[in-house]
């Protein structure tokens, strides 16, 4: 999933003729905190709600004042998760997209990344959840492969997660099957801890909407 095919059909950009109060009425429509400003195709920067109140004059255009505007942007053919990257550490609600000429495309925007996200992980896809929990060295993708279609099964996602302080990681596997005793006990018998076993009893189980707070939670929505 690349960057371009995340760009938001409604979410407008403003331009330094742009007032304060139209920007601010853009962002409260789309529920986001920040917009691009664009004049002829050049992305100039993100100005965001708190730059225009703190402007004291949100009826005056926004190019009437100095503002130290971010400017990040991904390229067109960027994968989404530079996108994530820049969302998190940035704080944003939105990221600008760029082609190879540096002329603006659009924006992509935090409920459409979330939403996508959803897709990328397979969390909208029927199916069990296991969690392994394991020391680093220890981890082998091909031989957790292995074992899950030995069972006649098949991994939709997979991601690694961990913590600073700590050596080990886990692994959690969305599986295409919500019957997944088959797959236990064939971990087991390799030595495998799970630490998380889940099969879905509705569209968005409990460990999904687990999954997406926790996204949430990372992005600081």
């Amino acid at each position: 999933m690349i960057a371009k095919d995340l760009i938001s059909d409604i979410t407008p950009s403003v331009m330094t003729s742009t007032t304060g109060e139209a920007a601010l009425n853009w962002m409260e429509i789309s529920r986001i905190s920040h917009l691009p400003i664009v004049n002829n195709g050049e992305f100039l920067g993100l100005i965001s709600d708190t730059d225009i109140y703190d402007t004291n004059t949100a009826s005056e255009p926004i190019g009437n004042h100095s503002l130290s505007l971010l400017k990040p942007f991904v390229f067109e053919e960027q994968h989404v998760y530079e996108v994530i990257r820049l969302i998190s550490d940035l704080k944003l609600t939105v990221v600008p997209v760029l082609d190879h000429d540096n002329r603006y495309m659009g924006v992509i925007t935090l409920p459409d990344l979330v939403q996508n996200f959803g897709k990328l992980t397979a969390v909208v896809n029927p199916g069990g959840i296991i969690v392994l929990e394991m020391n680093m060295h220890d981890l082998s993708m091909s031989e957790i492969s292995q074992i899950v279609e030995g069972n006649d099964t098949k991994i939709l996602s997979m991601y690694v997660s961990s913590s600073n302080d700590s050596t080990k990681v886990q692994v959690t596997l969305k599986l295409n099957r919500e019957d997944t005793t088959a797959v236990h006990q064939t971990f087991y018998r390799y030595g495998y801890e799970i630490v998380g076993a889940y099969a879905q009893h509705n569209r968005y189980d409990d460990m999904n909407l687990d999954r997406y707070e926790e996204f949430l939670t990372y992005l600081n929505v």
